[in-house]
C-alpha cells in the first residue's frame, strides 16, 4: 500500500476530529442547540432595548442592531474558540493513543467548529437583515473579511496559549470565563470606541481584541472608520501569542500527552 504523506494525514484527521466535534456540539440537548445560535440573537435584543430605553436612538449615522450583530458575531466567535479549547486536550486525552492524533489537532478542529457555526450565524443575520429591510451596506468587504479571518488567527493563538497553560495550571481555564466576559465591555462590542472621551479611548487601545472589533465594524460602515486601529499593535499581539503558544506546545508535547 502506498504510504499517505504528512499532510493527507492530517487532514484525514482534521476531518474526523471536525465531525466528532460537531456532533458533540450540537448533541448537546435541545437547549444547547438552540442557544449556539439564539446567543448572538438574545445579545442584541438586550442592547437594543438598553439603547432605546436610556440612550438617543437619532445619535449614530448607521444601523444600531446590524452594528450589534456584527460586532457580537465576531466577539463570541473569538469567546468559543478560546472556551472550546481551554480544556481541549484533556477533553480529547483518550484519542492520543492514535499517534496520528496530536494535541494540537484538538485546537484546530474546534477552532474550525466554531468557524463553521460562525458561518452559519453570519447567513441567518444575512437573511433576516435584507427580509426585514436593515441597512446591510458593507462598506468595503475585503477589509471586513480580513478581518474576520485576522481575528481568527489571534483566537486560536491566544486559545492554544491557554489550552497549553490549563495543562499544568487548572486554575487558568477558571478563570477564561470571567476574562472574557471582561474582556467583552472593554472591546468596543456595543459601541464605538470615537465616542468615547480620549482618556478612556487610551485605556481601551491597550486590548488587542478592541482593534480587531474597531477595524470589523470600521470596515463595514460608512459611518466609522478604523483610524484608530494600530495595525501593527495586533501583528505584533498576534504573532507574539502564536510564537509563545507554539513554543510551549513543541516543548511540553510529551509532557501534554501524559498529563
Amino acid at each position: 500500500m502506498k504510504k499517505r504523506s504528512a499532510f493527507k494525514i492530517f487532514l484525514a484527521v482534521q476531518n474526523a476530529l471536525f465531525l466528532r466535534e460537531l456532533a458533540m456540539r450540537f448533541s448537546s440537548g435541545r437547549m444547547g442547540l438552540f442557544w449556539t445560535f439564539f446567543e448572538p440573537f438574545f445579545q442584541i435584543m438586550v442592547f437594543v432595548v438598553i439603547k432605546i430605553l436610556f440612550f438617543s436612538t437619532g445619535e449614530n449615522n448607521f444601523d444600531f442592531a446590524v452594528f450589534l450583530a456584527l460586532n457580537f458575531t465576531a466577539f463570541n466567535m473569538f469567546k468559543h474558540i478560546v472556551m472550546k479549547s481551554v480544556k481541549a486536550f484533556k477533553a480529547n486525552k483518550a484519542l492520543f493513543i492514535y499517534k496520528q492524533v496530536k494535541p494540537i489537532d484538538t485546537i484546530i478542529a474546534r477552532t474550525l467548529v466554531e468557524v463553521f457555526i460562525t458561518a452559519i450565524i453570519i447567513v441567518i443575520f444575512l437573511f433576516l437583515g435584507f427580509y426585514f429591510e436593515y441597512d446591510m451596506e458593507v462598506k468595503d468587504l475585503t477589509m471586513v473579511t480580513f478581518g474576520f479571518i485576522y481575528f481568527i488567527i489571534f483566537s486560536f493563538s491566544f486559545a492554544l496559549l491557554l489550552a497549553v497553560l490549563n495543562t499544568f495550571i487548572e486554575s487558568i481555564g477558571k478563570l477564561v470565563g470571567f476574562l472574557l466576559t471582561a474582556l467583552m465591555f472593554a472591546s468596543a462590542v456595543f459601541y464605538n470606541l470615537a465616542f468615547l472621551p480620549l482618556e478612556i479611548q487610551s485605556i481601551l487601545l491597550y486590548n488587542p481584541v478592541t482593534h480587531f472589533m474597531e477595524m470589523i465594524h470600521g470596515s463595514y460602515f460608512y459611518g466609522l472608520d478604523d483610524s484608530l486601529v494600530s495595525y501593527g499593535y495586533i501583528f505584533f499581539w498576534t504573532l507574539s501569542l502564536l510564537f509563545i503558544g507554539l513554543w510551549l506546545y513543541v516543548k511540553l508535547e510529551k509532557r501534554i500527552l501524559t498529563v
